[in-house]
C-alpha cells in the first residue's frame, strides 16, 4: 500500500514541479504560457504536498527528501511571485480622497462574454454605480442594443460591435476630444484610444483586448505580448496622464506584464492591495487577474474593486482615480537589454499579425 501511495505522491509532485518550472521557459507557445496564470493555485498545491509528504513516507529515501526540499524551494519562489499582489506587498500609487467638489474618474470594465444573454444584470450594475466611463468587451450588435437603456445617458461613445468576440463598446460622461479605432496587430482585433477632457486635463485612455494564448484562439502569445507592449510604448511616448485597461488575457505577474510596466513607466494599482481576480467567475479555485488598469504616475487611487457577477465568465472591475502631480517614485527601471527585447517582441508580433 505504501508503495502505491508513494508512487501516486511522486506522480503528482513531479507534475506540480513541472507546472512551476514551465513559465521560466521563454517560449511563446500556449503549452508554456498557460502555466503563467495559476501561480497562486500552484502555491496552494505545493503547500498541501509538503504537508502530505510527512504522512506518505515512513522511511524516506534521499530522493524523497530531495523531492520535499524541491517543493519547499518552489513554494517560496511562488510566494515571492505573488507577494506583491497581496496586502503584504509594497503599494503602487498613493490612495487619497478627492478634494471637495472634485469628480473622480470612475471606470467600469467588463468582459460580458458575448454568448451571455443576461443583459439586465450589467444594466443594473451601471445604473446602481453610475461610473463616468464604461468599457465593455466581447460585445456584438445584440449587446449594443440591449444596453441602450443604460448607455443612452452617456453622450460620448465609441462603438465597435463585432460578432467575433472582440467587439468593444466605450461610453463616457466626459467629452472625447480625440478618438481612434486601431487594429494594431490583427485586422479583426480592434483597440481604442480616447482623449477625455477631465477636470481641465486631457486624459488618454487605451482600451485593448488582445487574443489569449489558447489553442482555440491563438496557439502563441506573440501577438498578445506585442499588442500589450506596443500600447505601453504609445502611452510612454504620450507623456501625459494615460490609462491602459481592458481584458489583457495576461496575468499581473507575468514576464510580459512586468516588461510592459518597465517600458511604459506605468503603475499597477493592484500591487500591495490584492489580486482582484476577475476570471473565471464561475469556478472559485480557477481564478486569476486578467482584467487590468495600468496608470501613468499622474494619478492617485480613490478606490478599486471587483464588482458582482453579471453572469459572464469575467467579473467586472472598477477603478476610481484623480489626477495630481506626476510622481515617478514607484516606476520600474528598464535595462538596455530589456528595451531591445521590447522592440524585438513588438516587431515579431506585427510580423505574425495581419494588420500591417
Amino acid at each position: 500500500m505504501e508503495h502505491w501511495t508513494s508512487y501516486l505522491y511522486w506522480s503528482i509532485s513531479v507534475l506540480a514541479i513541472l507546472s512551476v518550472l514551465m513559465p521560466a521557459i521563454k517560449n511563446t507557445y500556449w503549452t508554456f504560457r498557460v502555466f503563467d496564470y495559476p501561480r497562486f493555485q500552484k502555491f496552494i498545491i505545493l503547500l498541501v504536498l509538503i504537508l502530505v509528504w510527512f504522512f506518505t513516507f515512513e522511511n524516506p529515501t534521499i530522493y524523497d527528501q530531495v523531492l520535499l526540499f524541491s517543493e519547499i524551494i518552489l513554494s517560496f519562489y511562488l510566494f515571492y511571485i505573488i507577494l506583491p499582489y497581496t496586502k503584504f506587498g509594497k503599494t503602487m500609487i498613493d490612495k487619497i480622497k478627492p478634494n471637495s467638489g472634485e469628480k473622480p474618474l470612475d471606470i467600469l470594465v467588463c468582459n460580458v462574454y458575448q454568448y451571455n444573454n443576461n443583459y439586465q444584470k450589467l444594466i443594473d450594475l451601471v445604473n446602481e454605480n453610475n461610473p463616468s466611463v464604461l468599457f465593455f468587451l466581447e460585445t456584438d450588435e445584440e449587446w449594443k442594443n440591449a444596453l441602450k437603456s443604460a448607455t443612452d445617458s452617456y453622450p460620448h461613445k465609441i462603438e465597435v460591435p463585432l460578432p467575433n468576440t472582440y467587439g468593444l463598446l466605450f461610453y463616457s460622461q466626459f467629452p472625447i476630444k480625440n478618438q481612434e479605432i486601431n487594429y494594431l496587430i490583427d485586422d479583426d482585433i480592434p483597440s481604442i484610444v480616447a482623449d477625455l477632457e477631465y477636470n481641465n486635463d486631457i486624459v488618454r485612455l487605451y482600451g485593448i483586448h488582445p487574443t489569449p494564448p489558447v489553442p482555440q484562439e491563438n496557439p502563441e502569445s506573440t501577438e498578445r505580448d506585442a499588442e500589450i507592449l506596443l500600447v505601453g510604448e504609445k502611452a510612454e511616448e504620450f507623456g501625459k496622464p494615460a490609462i491602459v485597461f481592458g481584458d489583457l488575457n495576461d496575468v499581473a505577474w507575468s514576464r510580459t506584464t512586468k516588461l510592459f510596466l518597465k517600458s511604459s513607466g506605468m503603475l499597477d494599482p493592484r500591487r500591495g492591495r490584492g489580486m482582484y481576480n476577475t476570471f473565471h467567475a464561475k469556478y472559485w479555485f480557477l481564478r486569476w487577474p486578467l482584467d487590468h488598469f495600468f496608470v501613468s504616475p499622474h494619478f492617485r487611487l480613490v478606490d478599486m474593486k471587483r464588482m458582482k457577477s453579471v453572469d459572464s465568465d469575467h467579473f467586472p472591475i472598477w477603478i476610481s482615480l484623480v489626477v495630481r502631480n506626476e510622481d515617478k517614485e514607484d516606476q520600474f527601471e528598464i535595462s538596455q537589454e530589456e528595451k531591445e527585447g521590447v522592440v524585438e517582441k513588438i516587431e515579431e508580433g506585427i510580423e505574425k499579425g495581419d494588420a500591417n
